[in-house]
């Protein structure tokens, strides 16, 4: 696989990073992303990976535009409300980036189907709006061993990590969370969210896997950034591996 001269040229601000190169943007152009969401995280997510080259995206979203989505979703005007998301999102990419190729796929993830959906990915990409979807996007991720970019937000905090729990020293979803599938949910709808914090998280979350297909920097799997928007703070933490978590079976 080579470069085309306009590829050299739309992609030359990552060639020129040491850490990237023509080698790293060539295994964007041959990645294949799980995004799970096209909402305020999943927006600028599927933007930047969009820009970033990354050759197909399959779009998990089971939602239709609606007009409380535009304080914070980017990907959408107000003349798609209505429409479903995944192919609006679709849509917008292929204006962005033709090297870029979008799967649209209208459903819910569930336990039941997370596995099939998401074989032959490279990263996966929760940006969901529920537990019991990052629960099952979760156990299938660590089953067929794709690392999983989870990120979250609620009113003025965030968090994202990276997860590759069948790594004997590396914590799970669950190692965080716990087993609890009745947990409650809170949904911006009941709570409120800062509109640019999604923004925050979801180029965040595009970085991270970003990372995970390049190899730039540092490993942050096992590592958890809260942004606290209220106090202008960032703050890593380190997440130990759960020692009776059912992901030691995984190993």
């Amino acid at each position: 696989m080579s470069l085309s001269d306009a590829q050299l040229d739309r992609y030359a601000r990552h060639i020129v990073l040491h850490e990237v190169g023509g080698a790293g943007q060539m295994k964007l152009l041959a990645a294949r992303v799980a995004m799970v969401g096209a909402g305020g995280i999943g927006s600028p997510a599927l933007q930047y990976l969009a820009a970033a080259g990354v050759g197909h995206v399959t779009l998990f979203d089971d939602d239709v535009v609606a007009l409380s989505n535009l304080q914070r979703q980017t990907l959408f005007g107000t003349d798609d409300v209505g429409q479903p998301k995944v192919d609006v999102a679709a849509a917008r990419v292929a204006a962005l980036n033709p090297d870029v190729t979008v799967a649209a796929i209208a459903d819910r993830i569930t336990p039941a189907n997370a596995a099939a959906l998401l074989a032959g990915h490279d990263v996966t990409l929760d940006g969901c709006d529920n537990f019991a979807t990052r629960l099952a996007v979760a156990d299938a991720a660590l089953a067929l061993r794709i690392p999983l970019v989870s990120a979250a937000v609620g009113q003025f905090e965030g968090q994202l990590a990276v997860y590759r729990g069948w790594e004997a020293d590396k914590p799970c979803y669950r190692c965080f969370v716990g087993n609890n599938p009745d947990r409650p949910d809170a949904s911006c709808a009941d709570q409120g969210v800062l509109g640019a914090l999604t923004g925050v998280l979801g180029s965040l979350a595009a970085m991270e896997a970003i990372r995970a297909i390049t190899g730039f920097g540092t490993d942050s799997a096992g590592k958890l950034l809260l942004v606290d928007a209220l106090g202008f703070r960032f703050r890593t933490l380190g997440l130990p591996k759960d020692p009776g978590c059912r992901c030691g079976t995984a190993a």
